[in-house]
């Protein structure tokens, strides 16, 4: 049973809201553990998408991977489904862990607007947080994989959902299960306002929400990377977390291995990195648009050198298959009309095909050096925004994350192994036979939610403190009402044996076995009146319910035997 210093920490592995993970990290793994024990992943590998995906490459299985997530779940970030909280609940919790200022530095809901770029986008607008004023934030929960699924139940959807660190943790656990990549390769990202995933095979692979990017597609400079991109390119790095353990940048004890660290940034550092080579400069100036006005290109129609402005081609390329920066380049010129075309050379710009000619001849240098250079042999400067364009693309070709600074004291004391090789089943034994000399294989359990194997009471506590959606929906309704409207649910849990949901889980999802429609009532009538005492019994199949205002049974398909007090 968790100490009364660490209730806080057992209890979150319930609820998982950001502010949770952010200020007990060891949480983020311990939910890619209990995706992993889940069976609902590994139920995919039975799904026909996935057939002989053992003999595909590494990257290609990680695109099958991808496909399937794409197709079965979406992005979610409706800050009402799990309900409010106000700052001031939040900050009186968490005041012996972390102080205030600290998190208004990392934390959206406390004042974090991120650096100039969110600022200029305004970041509380984008993600809907200009609605909730004063005190009022909403929670931001990560969800299981039951839950994700379970999304295809609600209203106004018809696949899972989840929000970004939700996808990934399942990213990370369907990684391993699926596409067969070892958890030692896998390192999940957190920063204040996004959770990705860095995967270090071949030259990387991004996992961003639903997609992947890989370093081609981190430079090609299209949208999507662009979106991609943002994260690592304007925000510090809160979390890193991976097998071995976190590195948090507020803390100053890591629990990651500090080789495997190390490793890490080098690989993500050569990720974020590209050569400086003239296929780059087409990528460049889609994704930094405004610079294409310093150039025209040069292509031979009929024999005949013609001239067009670069931005005419890019809008072309906007309703075209081809690609100005690949082998498709002649075939999306070929599409433009003739008369965009100018016989003669256009005033005031750099012809591209000698920009990209001279970058491919000097090979080693830097862009710094090719800027002086091309000052005197090219005329550069015929675009009055060619410094500040250098200074642009020179950020492009190399993003400098802000990870977690190795300042810290690093103590990784109980190594944990989860082999390829390993069955779920085994897997299962692994975490629980380890779990009593290992706090996250303890968490994991916990974040599993196998009453069997866990105490109650982070349980009971997480479900009457954390749950305000279904007290919110049943403010108006007498206790019969309320009981009738819960019996009246479909009577399956989303939670397959003896695991069980949160009340906000059954009341969002219309469903829940009758142990779980004990606890949401329990939720309802303590937070009316938080003096009640409340109790549940439970023996298998027969619940009971019980306070001072009520006497209720429900039917149960669980195994399980309990005697609870809320």
């Amino acid at each position: 049973m968790p100490g009364v210093d660490s209730i806080e920490k057992y209890s979150s592995a319930f609820t998982l809201s950001d502010m949770e993970i952010f200020i007990f990290p060891d949480l983020l793994y311990a939910l890619v553990l209990a995706n992993i024990m889940s069976p609902v992943i590994w139920e995919w590998r039975e799904d026909s998408w996935f057939r002989n995906i053992a003999k595909k490459s590494p990257v290609q299985r990680i695109n099958r991977l991808k496909q399937f997530i794409m197709d079965n779940f979406v992005f979610n970030l409706d800050l009402d489904t799990w309900g409010l909280t106000t700052k001031e609940r939040e900050l009186l919790r968490f005041k012996d862990f972390v102080d205030e200022a600290t998190i208004a530095k990392s934390n959206a809901l406390f004042g974090y607007e991120g650096d100039k770029y969110y600022f200029s986008i305004d970041i509380r607008k984008h993600f809907g947080l200009d609605k909730y004023e004063g005190n009022i934030i909403p929670y931001w929960k990560t969800e299981t994989v039951e839950a994700m699924n379970a999304f295809n139940y609600k209203d106004d959807y018809d696949t899972g959902a989840g929000e970004c660190v939700s996808l990934s943790t399942l990213y990370t656990a369907a990684l391993y299960i699926i596409a067969r990549i070892s958890l030692e390769d896998i390192f999940l990202i957190a920063t204040p306002l996004h959770s990705q995933n860095f995967i270090n095979i071949n030259d990387g692979v991004l996992t961003n929400n639903r997609r992947i990017v890989t370093k081609n597609m981190w430079f090609n400079g299209t949208s999507l990377s662009t979106k991609a991109r943002r994260a690592l390119e304007n925000e510090e790095v809160t979390i890193i977390s991976h097998l071995s353990g976190h590195i948090h940048t507020v803390y100053s004890k890591a629990t990651i291995d500090r080789e495997v660290y190390t490793r890490f940034q080098h690989a993500l550092s050569r990720y974020l990195k590209a050569d400086f080579r003239s296929e780059i400069i087409s990528n460049f100036l889609r994704k930094e648009n405004e610079f294409q006005s310093c150039f025209q290109y040069c292509h031979i129609i009929h024999g005949k050198k013609m001239f067009i402005e670069v931005e005419k081609i890019y809008q072309y390329e906007h309703t075209s298959s081809k690609n100005f920066s690949t082998d498709s380049r002649a075939a999306l010129l070929n599409e433009i009309d003739t008369e965009e075309f100018s016989f003669t050379q256009i005033p005031e710009r750099i012809m591209l095909n000698d920009f990209e000619e001279f970058i491919n001849n000097h090979p080693d240098s830097s862009v710094e050096e090719l800027d002086s250079i091309m000052i005197e042999e090219l005329m550069i400067e015929k675009c009055p925004r060619i410094e500040e364009m250098f200074y642009s693309l020179k950020d492009f070709l190399e993003v400098k994350p802000r990870l977690p600074e190795t300042d810290k004291t690093f103590h990784n004391s109980s190594p944990i192994a989860v082999p390829l090789e390993y069955s779920r089943e085994k897997i299962i034994d692994y975490i629980t036979s380890n779990a009593e000399h290992n706090e996250l294989l303890r968490l994991a359990l916990y974040a599993y939610r196998d009453m069997e194997r866990i105490d109650w009471e982070p349980y009971i506590k997480a479900s009457v403190e954390r749950n305000p959606v279904s007290v919110d929906a049943f403010k108006t309704k007498s206790i019969e009402e309320t009981m009738s409207k819960i019996d009246s649910l479909a009577n399956n849990s989303i939670y397959d044996g003896n695991r069980l949901a949160l009340p906000d889980e059954v009341w969002n999802f219309g469903r829940g076995d009758g142990i779980e429609k004990a606890v949401l009532a329990a939720n309802i009538l303590k937070n009316r009146n938080p003096k009640s005492d409340i109790k549940i019994k439970i023996k298998q199949n027969d619940v009971q319910l019980s306070s001072d205002k009520i006497q209720h049974r429900f039917s149960s398909s669980k195994n399980l035997i309990a005697d609870v007090t809320v």
